[in-house]
């Protein structure tokens, strides 16, 4: 009895699980199709100029991005190691040991310092001729921003001519449309689908590149400016921190009594 009543229940549970399998199959089949359907609808209809301009923009942006974000890093700009350890050397006015540091470093500060600290003036005890250090790190920040923007604006470059391959784009697909037409001689949608699909996609691929590649640039850009500033606001610290190490008593010679510091 026992046997005869699990025998059922064994084949409905067979039943069951025949049918999920058959139901996954056909989801997954289903779902490959959209895919495949989608990929053929804003891709491959476009043809070979659509592909060109996702190729061509999609892998620059992506390299460029990946450069400037590798590039673009507070350790090769502004590593805190550095920055404390120079300012142990700022603080006691060890200006030679702070060069010397400055030169061994491969990074924009130390690069920066070790261009602008030989100016320091030790006759001018007053402000150590900070003026003269200050046009140096300007000249160097120039001259840098040159050679670091140029990466940069290469993303800047991408989200340019995007949009104008995508009009060529356009231009190319209703050149092929009117040429339909004239063969034809008759407005059939199904002779003017294909060089209408060109038209368009080469253009929605043309601004989403460029969409991406503005968003890109802008962030790279200010995070340039954002490292630079950060530098330079070091680079104020440390010469404050020597000229307060010289003129500390001084300065507080000229403060009257009772005024809190």
């Amino acid at each position: 009895m026992k046997h005869s009543a699990i025998t059922p229940l064994k084949t409905v549970g067979a039943s069951l699980a025949t049918s999920l399998l058959m139901t996954s199959s056909l989801l997954a089949q289903e779902e490959g199709a959209v895919k495949a359907s989608a990929l053929q609808t804003y891709l491959t209809d476009g043809g070979g100029l659509t592909i060109f301009i996702v190729a061509i923009g999609m892998l620059s942006l992506i390299g460029l991005s990946v450069y400037n974000a590798i590039n673009l890093t507070k350790t090769k700009f502004c590593p805190d190691d550095l920055k404390a350890a120079m300012m142990d050397h700022m603080v006691n006015c060890r200006v030679r040991s702070a060069i010397e540091l400055a030169a061994s470093h491969p990074s924009y500060l130390g690069r920066m310092m070790a261009y602008s600290l030989p100016n320091i003036d030790a006759s001018r005890p007053t402000d150590l001729g900070r003026e003269t250090v200050e046009n140096a790190i300007a000249d160097f920040s120039i001259n840098e921003a040159r050679k670091q923007m140029t990466w940069v604006n290469l993303i800047s470059l991408v989200a340019q001519s995007a949009p104008m391959l995508g009009l060529f784009g356009t231009v190319f697909g209703m050149i092929g449309a009117f040429r339909v037409l004239k063969s034809s001689g008759s407005a059939d949608p199904a002779v003017l689908a294909g060089e209408i699909s060109v038209a368009l996609l080469t253009t929605m691929w043309g601004l989403v590149v460029a969409i991406l590649a503005v968003c890109a640039y802008f962030f790279f850009k200010g995070k340039f400016t954002t490292l630079v500033a950060e530098c330079h606001q070091t680079s104020e610290e440390l010469i404050n921190a020597s000229v307060q190490t010289v003129n500390g008593d001084a300065q507080l010679a000229k403060i009257p009594e009772g005024i809190a510091v």
